[in-house]
């Protein structure tokens, strides 16, 4: 079988899957999928090894291609490396891939709302993946593929000739536009991203991150109130470190299409809707939410701290400013202080 058909086949099988009932989402380890929340991952790499036992050791079975995706049958904990992710997921009760690069996802379809307000609407992606188009005319002309918990601004909605829903949707790098299936996307709430512990002084907020253990930790006073695992710069040489010392969050945005490089450099990046983004320099070292690996306690980032798309989400709701919600990006010199060290 070619890769091309593999993938055909794959994408049939996902459209397939767009009956299926909502799971509840969750992180969990020795325990089955239903037990975990777990319902589905995606393949977030080029390949991924699929072994009959949880471990690098083990043999062999299958090679799984990206954005394939599986249901996840359990849950559990390896042996051997890596020693800072041995969580291991059990795909369609064949065999056992590492969790790193497998994106746990859920299929929601969601009621298209029947108007959108001249400041936008802010709405996240719901399944695996959904391939956003230029124009719903010529359904074929793939603009980019949008992942799951990405998150994007719909500008307006609209139907084909067909009687299907679709949004516009705002590319906020290039500035252009394409569509996307609404049922695909639900619209966030405000209630949703309304400031948590608003009644705390931002002063007495702060964040440290400790890049030797690759945790990120807040504290309200001297109480904590959160530790999330992250991802951190990987050293290449001497490139990617995330920078040590004092920051604040004064710039952040609900959603951001990151590039950098061309795409014919192997260390460029070309990422739509990255979720949650909370800006702590000038030179666009952030938190924000990550679907391009699930592999958080190991430096994996260009320089940016990665955090599974909830725990970002965490950080952009409780540290200063607040992003109203009608709007796309705010900034202010009163952010909430971060301490980045060694």
């Amino acid at each position: 079988m070619s890769r091309r058909e593999f993938l055909r086949i794959g994408s049939a099988s996902l459209l397939s899957l767009l009956a299926v009932s909502k799971p509840s989402f969750a992180y969990a380890s020795k325990l089955t999928a239903q037990e975990s929340g777990l319902s589905m991952g995606r393949v977030t790499t080029n390949v991924v090894n699929l072994y009959d036992q949880p471990s690098l050791d083990a043999t062999v079975i299958k090679t799984l291609w990206q954005d394939l995706v599986l249901p996840i049958t359990k849950v559990t904990v390896g042996t051997g490396e890596p020693d800072h992710n041995r969580t291991w997921y059990q795909l369609n009760g064949e065999g056992y891939a590492h969790s790193g690069n497998i994106q746990p996802v859920e299929i929601k379809l969601n009621k298209p709302v029947t108007a959108v307000p001249d400041t936008g609407l802010l709405a996240e992606i719901t399944v695996p993946y959904t391939d956003a188009v230029w124009n719903p005319i010529f359904k074929k002309l793939f603009a980019y593929r949008l992942y799951y918990s990405t998150t994007h601004w719909i500008l307006d909605v609209l139907q084909d000739a067909e009687g299907q829903t679709w949004y516009e949707v705002l590319e906020d790098f290039y500035q252009f536009k394409y569509y996307v299936n609404a049922a695909h996307m639900r619209v966030i709430s405000e209630d949703e991203v309304s400031a948590l512990s608003p009644s705390v002084p931002n002063a007495d907020k702060r964040i440290e991150i400790w890049l030797r253990d690759q945790v990120v930790i807040a504290f309200e006073g001297d109480t904590q109130v959160q530790m999330l695992r992250c991802s951190g710069g990987m050293k290449y040489f001497n490139h990617f470190l995330t920078p040590t010392g004092a920051f604040t969050t004064d710039y952040k945005r609900p959603s951001r299409h990151m590039v950098a490089g061309s795409k014919a450099s192997a260390n460029s990046y070309d990422l739509p809707g990255v979720p949650w983004v909370s800006f702590i320099d000038e030179n666009g070292i952030s938190f924000h939410g990550t679907y391009w690996h699930n592999d958080f306690g190991k430096p994996r980032s260009h320089g940016c701290i990665n955090l599974p798309s909830a725990g970002a989400k965490w950080v952009y709701r409780w540290t200063m400013p607040t992003v109203p919600f009608t709007e796309q990006r705010a900034f202010s010199r009163s952010g909430t202080n971060i301490r980045i060290s060694l």
